[in-house]
């Protein structure tokens, strides 16, 4: 017999009441890159906060056992590209849920630069040095610098709702 329920979720009273609590919090999605050409790394990331300031700072809550935790550390700097929804794709590969045979970069048009690969096709990006990480809970904060900034007519955000991928403007 085939359920419509996943044979592995916890039933509703065994989830993480923090966890559900987060989900029913719309996010928009991003993915973020490190590392030079030959220690390239990326995840996507909906857990991102921008604070206006002088500098200003980004915080992204990552497992600090990821690649790309690692990487920013010792690297120094970071890159944040804003998704679109037809991003889809590319954020499940960068999330892990989607194969990518030969690595997460290939079929990726790349520019690399001193913060790390550039997504070509993402245009909305932040350029950030690293100033600082601590462990939270079970994932850690990543904070950074803003140093640079590049804004194009984004019109289709990818937002994360309730553990999927949602669009911001209805009807599109």
């Amino acid at each position: 017999m085939i359920h419509s329920e996943h044979p592995f979720r916890p039933a509703p009273e065994d989830r993480d009441q923090a966890r559900r609590f987060r989900g029913r919090l719309a996010a928009g999605v991003s993915i973020v890159t490190a590392g030079p050409e030959s220690k390239r790394t990326g995840l996507t990331v909906s857990s991102l906060l921008v604070i206006e300031g002088d500098p200003p700072i980004a915080e992204l809550v990552v497992g600090p056992t990821t690649d790309l935790w690692a990487t920013v550390k010792e690297t120094g700097r970071f890159v944040i590209h804003v998704c679109r929804y037809d991003d889809n794709k590319l954020a499940d590969v960068f999330a892990g849920l989607a194969p990518s045979p030969g690595g997460l970069f290939t079929g990726t048009s790349i520019d690399q630069t001193e913060w790390g690969p550039v997504l070509a096709d993402l245009r909305d990006r932040a350029y950030c040095s690293y100033q600082s990480a601590r462990e939270a809970g079970w994932s850690g904060v990543i904070s950074g610098l803003i140093d640079r900034v590049e804004i194009s007519e984004l019109t289709d955000p990818m937002i994360h709702f309730r553990s999927g991928y949602r669009r911001l403007s209805p009807g599109r």
